[in-house]
């Protein structure tokens, strides 16, 4: 296993996917070597970072990992970065992360992104480990890992003078294919590699060797091109572990991209944290790498034992996508076969006694994401099945009615009850709760449409919206804050003398499952043509969502309630349902700011799309993913 550093110099980098990848070159004179000119890139505007050290894990923890991260926060506030610092993050806390790291990224200029943890590939992709990923569930380790992909998303937000770095100080255990996979390089792109392909990468004493001297060379020299840094990194390297450890660099720069000079001091222990101490000394034996070395055939059977009794399809899917000629290969699609066939007789309900992979927590993407976004790692994917999977009866909805031309149309909603929640891995959907929904409601039937929310602008009674993300009438409004979804409901309620408003959280969820108890609503499998996201199935446009009504109701006659955009609702963010309230009424808190948006957007994958996903956004601020759905209150 080898420990990997990527650095994407430029913006035009970044629509690369790790998917979209190749052995690497034997021949690699012409990538070895960054040719660049007498110019310079412009890093003297807007500098945005967002470091994640993950370290606590329950099996191989890695100490060095969360003061690898501070140090390099540290140093780079110093060079006026804003930084974002997370540390021991889940899935959810990482795509929050990315959602945020995004919505910075606006204003222009330098973005970093480093991540110190466990990694892996697989299925050509480069997933990065949350805390509490189990090396002993596979199935559920692929599918809460988060993708290189979303971290290039986020970074591919378009901005002036844009310039962007990743630096993943990782091993990238291939326990799935022995074959290096390894991304194209683009122009103005240099990748570092903390080892040589195919070689081990080991901490330090206080830090990981390639980090350690990373940070040591920023210490050292107060300005540097990345490439002649990395050159110089190289050589502390190779010297502190006696040849051991052999860093290798491949650039396509034709322009110096240097690290701005730090403008605060820094301490020893905020910068270095003991870094000199542990060159020309020995690494530990410590890696970076989820799993033991030279594990491929002993983990293969492992993850076959760990799903063997499965009753869901995914994790036979999953298997398949990391072992697509393996042992069991043929086993797992008959099983695949078997249980879609036996589910097709089975309507609305998950087979009994069943073990399944969680799944992942929702990102943002680019941030979410929203950053469940900002940009917020690509899950296993599901095998369509022809037709839509049969669900449990509806909550038997009412009549659709509008009280203006303008105003949204709007369904009937019995009261009843539900469980609410997760018992997934997604700590924010726990614990699964009884809800009670006292009295009937009207939801709309679809999001509101820009239409719609002109119809608010033109009197001046809502802001008017971005041109650019808002040109078809009939596509969800977007862009909207949870303040701007208010101002939108008041002038709703007083052109029609009715109580409109956001629904509460549990009327979304209770709106959205109508009568089901499955992932989605359709079942527990993603189908194509059920959502708007970006592996739903068409149709899929990357720039903007789908007009609304272009995929199919749930059985309450209500469209796009997964996909399409993030939709507000009233209550204010909690991080579990613990104390949540069980009437179905909005959890409010004094002083809130954050608020909760459900249903994820075109812009995520079926991951996203689960009825009990939910995420966060601050109330004050738009993001082109979000938008919202309207309640109206029965007398």
């Amino acid at each position: 296993m080898w420990r990997l550093l990527l650095f994407f110099g430029v913006a035009s980098a970044l629509s690369m996917q790790c998917a979209d990848a190749q052995p690497w070159p034997q021949d690699t004179a012409d990538h070895a070597t960054a040719f660049t000119s007498g110019r310079s890139l412009d890093v003297s505007s807007n500098k945005v970072a967002l470091v994640i050290g993950n370290a606590d894990y329950p099996q191989y923890a890695l100490p060095n990992a969360a003061r690898d991260s501070r140090s390099v926060a540290a140093a780079l506030r110093a060079r006026g970065f804003d930084v974002l610092l997370r540390t021991d993050a889940t899935a959810s806390q990482m795509r929050d992360a990315l959602v945020e790291f995004r919505r910075r990224l606006r204003a222009g200029g330098i973005g970093v992104f480093y991540y110190a943890g466990h990694g892996l590939q697989a299925g050509g992709s480069t997933l990065l480990t949350p805390t509490h990923a189990d090396p002993n569930a596979p199935a559920a380790l692929l599918a809460t890992s988060v993708d290189l992909s979303d971290v290039l998303s986020a970074l591919s937000i378009e901005r002036p003078h844009a310039a962007s770095v990743i630096v993943l100080d990782t091993c990238l255990t291939q326990p799935f294919s022995a074959t290096l996979v390894t991304p194209r390089l683009p122009s103005q792109t240099l990748i570092a590699y903390a080892a040589a392909p195919g070689e081990q990468a080991e901490d330090g004493a206080r830090h990981g060797v390639f980090t350690g001297a990373w940070l040591d060379e920023m210490a050292r020299v107060p300005e540097e091109p990345i490439d002649l840094m990395f050159a110089q990194v190289v050589a502390r390297v190779s010297h502190s572990t006696n040849g051991l450890q052999r860093p290798w660099i491949a650039s396509s720069l034709t322009q110096a991209l240097p690290l701005p000079a730090a403008a605060l001091a820094l301490t020893q222990d905020e910068v270095l944290d003991g870094t000199t101490a542990y060159v020309h000394s020995r690494p530990s034996a410590i890696t970076r790498g989820i799993l033991p070395k030279d594990s491929n055939e002993q983990y293969e059977l492992t993850f076959w034992d760990s799903i063997k009794d499965s009753n869901y399809p995914g994790d036979y899917e999953a298997y398949l996508k990391a072992y697509p000629n393996g042992r069991f290969a043929a086993l797992a699609k008959a099983r695949i076969e078997r249980l879609k066939a036996s589910s097709a007789g089975t309507p609305g309900a998950p087979p009994a006694s069943a073990s399944h992979t969680p799944p992942p927590a929702p990102a943002q993407t680019s941030a979410p994401a929203p950053a469940k976004p900002p940009a917020p790692a690509a899950p296993p994917k599901t095998v369509a099945a022809p037709a839509p999977a049969p669900v449990s009866p509806p909550v038997h909805a009412g009549a659709e009615s509008k009280d203006c031309a303008a105003c949204p149309a709007m369904i009937e909603l019995p009261a009843g009850s539900f469980t609410m929640g997760n018992s997934s891995d997604d700590p924010s959907e726990k614990p699964p709760h009884h809800v009670t929904i006292a009295a009937p409601f009207a939801i709309g039937k679809y999001e509101i449409t820009v239409e719609q929310w002109n119809a608010c602008a033109d009197v001046n009674g809502c802001p008017k919206l971005a041109p650019e993300s808002n040109s078809v009438k009939n596509a969800p409004a977007r862009d909207l804050s949870w303040d701007d979804a208010q101002a939108y409901v008041k002038w709703l309620s007083k052109v029609t003398g009715k109580t409109y408003r956001l629904p509460s959280e549990a009327e979304w969820e209770y709106a959205d499952r109508a009568g089901t108890t499955t992932k989605y609503w359709w079942g527990d499998q993603m189908r194509k043509g059920m959502a708007n996201c970006k592996d739903c199935g068409d149709p899929y446009h990357a720039e903007a969502p789908e007009p609304v009504g272009s995929f199919a109701a749930n059985p309450n006659g209500l469209f796009d309630m997964n996909g399409g955009v993030w939709e507000w609702v009233g209550d204010c963010w909690h991080n579990s349902y613990q104390n949540a309230p069980n009437d179905g009424h909005v959890w409010d808190t004094p002083g809130c700011s954050m608020r909760v948006i459900r249903g994820g957007s075109w812009r995520e994958g079926n991951d996203y799309m689960l009825t009990s996903t939910r995420f966060k956004y601050s109330q004050s601020v738009r993001q082109s993913q979000d938008g919202m759905r309207v309640v109206k209150e029965l007398k």
